[in-house]
């Protein structure tokens, strides 16, 4: 993997599979300004365009720590070869692509970045894919894409090249949520299960008692007066929780305003409805009636609205406090206790949402010039786990779902994940690898190649009698293998040479026994006629005029040395159909 291995925050991994090269994800990490901020391409190549080195590159959903560093790669480094993704994704990814471009470049005035002219020409790059649709990439190498709940528009893909296979998890989600269905794939058995495990080693308490708990947290705020910021990504998280707060107001007929950041709302709600099929069974059948995501609720914010004085809840991007609006507001209410910040997901080491989760009170912020400002943190931080990740009993039962041979992990904490493996191991007894940045982990596959046979053998097998065929004993057969394009065929020999219009060529064996005997060559052999005569009842044994006895198809003759008259040589001679047991039978007999 050239990111995502025991790291959490850049997705990027190299797959060889069949002689085939795959790029799955392509991320950037929030917690990092310089080059660490995208994946190490060096890897796969010091020079060359990448288009040489890689067969097709596959993003598995719209989250930038999985996509963000796609039109880096393709318009700066340089990458022309085909990019698969699914319809939502290739509608969502230009998007947060641009937003982020925007933060950036514009309001951080960053160089060495992608422009929205580069953006717009690697989504040109871009080949869309549907749900359980298979897409040949060329002759051999083809994919499937399987639902991956998570968000809107995630998808696992199955990669096959001949009887070799790899699933690709990305992020997915094994328990339905309020806006999407749970993760889905067949028994496909593949080589290797490469899966994300963020939440390796949670097994979170149920949904309900998390959503309560949240409610409850945000009516107490609000119930002082104070104001609480939810962080979120614009598409996700962000579209559970406003369900979720929509019907809480409701049902209390509570007053105080919630808003969401400007312009994502409607964008993404015009998301929603484009792909309601990527959504699940609930909100399809209340979508007849009315838009389960035009809420009453909840208006569009304002960034003036951050001064108005008493409660509200607002629902800002991007969801790390990393830059932003998020991050702004944040500013502005952390000095005072009555107000809350609640972080419903998962932050990357080096933003500011993992910083304060983890006790910082005071932060280090830049100011307009180079003046850096000490912010006092007084205001509530509160975590809740409200990321569509699969937890260990999630990542378990997608393994029983697929039953891989092998398992590798990634998108997860080294600690956790060792924890996993062995759990994984000890349940499935499959090899686990988790290999870190950089490190590559081969696993040698058993592609069962499948063979035709012909007819004719089998029949000629079956009246040679013997037990009758047995799948779990295996049987030797005898025959030449044929190899035409792409398939493989057992057939007779005749029938081989039949087809390839080839003549039969006659193999035999020659072997010498020596003799002490003192009659003359022709009395010798005539004895040992004779001799075999008598001993070999059921064998069809003759003594032909050219001088040589033949029994079957052995041949033998016999010849003396010049200078020892009565050391006689036996030159026996058989042909390789000749079963080994009769011809050494009968090469014991002429030792007298």
């Amino acid at each position: 993997s050239l990111c995502a291995g025991q790291d959490v925050g850049r997705s990027c991994i190299l797959v060889s599979i069949g002689g085939k090269n795959i790029m799955l994800d392509c991320g950037m990490h929030m917690g990092y300004n310089d080059d660490r901020r995208f994946p190490d391409f060096s890897y796969i190549t010091q020079n060359g365009r990448l288009t040489d080195f890689l067969d097709c590159v596959i993003i598995s959903h719209f989250h930038l720590d999985h996509c963000g560093a796609l039109p880096y790669m393709s318009e700066m480094v340089g990458y022309d070869g085909p990019i698969y993704m699914t319809h939502p994704t290739k509608a969502i990814c230009p998007i947060l692509l641009e937003d982020f471009r925007k933060i950036t470049v514009d309001k951080k005035g960053e160089t060495n970045f992608f422009t929205s002219q580069m953006i717009k020409d690697c989504m040109k790059k871009v080949v869309p894919l549907n749900l359980h649709q298979t897409v040949q990439v060329d002759d051999e190498l083809e994919l499937k894409a399987y639902y991956a709940g998570h968000v809107l528009g995630a998808a696992m893909v199955l990669i096959k090249v001949g009887s070799e296979s790899v699933v690709y998890t990305g992020d997915y989600n094994m328990t339905p949520d309020r806006h999407l269905g749970a993760a889905w794939i067949d028994k496909c058995r593949p080589d290797i299960l490469i899966s994300e495990s963020t939440y390796a080693t949670t097994i979170r308490d149920s949904k309900r008692c998390r959503e309560r708990d949240f409610l409850k947290k945000v009516h107490e705020s609000i119930e002082r007066g104070g104001k609480v910021l939810i962080p979120v990504f614009a598409l996700g998280r962000a579209q559970e929780l406003c369900i979720l707060l929509e019907t809480f107001w409701e049902r209390m007929n509570l007053k105080a305003p919630i808003y969401f950041s400007t312009g994502l709302t409607e964008k993404a709600n015009h998301y929603y409805k484009l792909f309601i099929t990527w959504t699940n069974q609930k909100i399809r059948k209340t979508f007849v009636q009315r838009n389960m995501f035009e809420f009453k609720h909840i208006k569009a914010f304002d960034r003036s609205y951050a001064d108005n004085p008493g409660p509200m809840v607002v629902f800002a991007t991007p969801g790390m406090l990393h830059a932003g609006q998020s991050l702004q507001i944040f500013k502005k209410w952390a000095g005072n206790e009555k107000n809350m910040v609640i972080m419903p997901g998962y932050c990357v080491q080096g933003t500011i949402g993992h910083k304060i989760l983890n006790g910082q009170r005071k932060l280090e912020m830049e100011g307009r010039s180079t003046v850096r400002i000490i912010l006092d943190v007084k205001l509530q931080v509160e975590y809740m786990s409200f990321s569509a990740h699969a937890d260990a009993k999630g990542i378990m039962q997608l393994i029983r779902m697929a039953e891989p041979r092998n398992m590798l992990l990634v998108h997860g904490e080294a600690l956790k994940m060792e924890f996993l493996k062995g759990k994984i191991e000890q349940e499935f007894n499959i090899d686990c690898y988790m290999p870190a940045n950089g490190e590559t982990i081969t696993v040698s596959t058993n592609p069962s190649v499948p063979v035709d046979i012909s007819l004719n053998l089998l029949k000629r097998e079956m009246a040679l009698g013997g037990p009758l065929p047995d799948p779990k004993k295996p049987r030797t057969m005898h025959g030449t293998l044929i190899m035409k394009e792409n398939s493989m065929k057992l057939v007779s020999s005749e029938q081989a040479l039949k087809e390839l219009g080839l003549n039969e060529h006659q193999l035999r064996f020659t072997c010498r026994v020596q003799l002490q005997d003192p009659h003359s060559d022709l009395d010798t052999l005539h004895r040992i006629y004779t001799h075999l005569k008598s001993l070999l009842k059921g064998y069809t044994i003759q003594h032909v005029p050219d001088g040589t006895v033949m029994v079957e198809s052995i041949v033998i003759k016999v010849s003396s040395s010049a200078e020892d008259p009565n050391n006689k040589v036996l030159l026996l001679s058989w042909s390789y159909q000749v079963e080994s047991f009769s011809f050494n039978y009968i090469h014991s007999l002429l030792k007298f």
